[in-house]
């Protein structure tokens, strides 16, 4: 397995609050730290993240989005863009792809990091899934050919290639990246989903798994992620 280099600007694509700091947090923090620009794009609203019937759903969606800004404060990510689709919404249509896609040619990433689409061995939420597959076409060829979506060219956006895609929670990794003096950063972000956690501390869970990933590449604590290129 490959480490990771440190890119000059990353976008994430999370559909939900506190999924992209229990996948790349660490990542995220430590490229931060060595200069890289971090831009975060929380897909859903939400509402559904709860079940306590006592929440309504409209004071969970100001909930989820001061925690995300919380997280993405104490990582140093640069700017948060909410989506606000509907929790459990996401679907594979132009709409959400022209979301993304307006995300890559404003942010110009190096590298675009979000879920794993793809599993045999365990089931994923559908948000997640959908989120993986419309990124990656969203990176290539979505974004970089400027007959997609010219509405957003004509406004003065230009197209944008991407070099590669990372994602997390893969079940076929290739790259990684030691989180070891990260480790902390990564669970002080956690602990700002405080509606998801309640009261639970995330700190356990987030050390064994980066533990556990980190014996495989000879790291202490690690992130681990599939890596897709694109042609230039």
């Amino acid at each position: 397995m490959d480490p990771l280099e440190t890119p000059g600007r990353a976008l994430v694509f999370t559909p939900h609050a506190d999924d992209a700091e229990g996948g790349c947090g660490g990542t995220l923090s430590k490229w931060i730290k060595a200069g890289t620009e971090v831009f975060l794009v929380l897909a859903t609203d939400g509402r559904a993240g709860t079940s306590d019937a006592a929440v309504a759903s409209e004071e969970l969606v100001d909930t989820r989005e001061r925690e995300q800004a919380d997280a993405a404060r104490v990582m140093g990510v640069k700017e948060v863009v909410n989506l606000r689709i509907h929790d459990g919404g996401l679907e594979d249509d132009a709409i959400l792809r022209g979301h993304l896609v307006e995300a890559i040619r404003r942010f110009k990433p190096d590298v675009v990091l979000t879920t794993e689409p793809y599993h045999r061995l365990n089931h994923a939420h559908r948000d997640h899934r959908t989120i993986g597959i419309v990124a990656q076409d969203a990176c290539y060829p979505y974004a970089r050919d400027i007959y997609h979506f010219p509405e957003q060219i004509e406004a003065g956006l230009e197209a944008h290639k991407v070099g590669a895609i990372l994602f997390w929670g893969s079940e076929d990794p290739s790259v990684f990246c030691d989180i070891t003096d990260n480790m902390e950063t990564k669970i002080e972000a956690l602990k700002q989903h405080k509606s998801q956690f309640l009261g639970r501390d995330p700190g356990e869970g987030s050390r064994n798994r980066a533990k556990q990933n980190g014996e495989q590449v000879g790291a202490e604590y690690a992130e681990i992620f599939r890596q897709v290129s694109f042609r230039r």
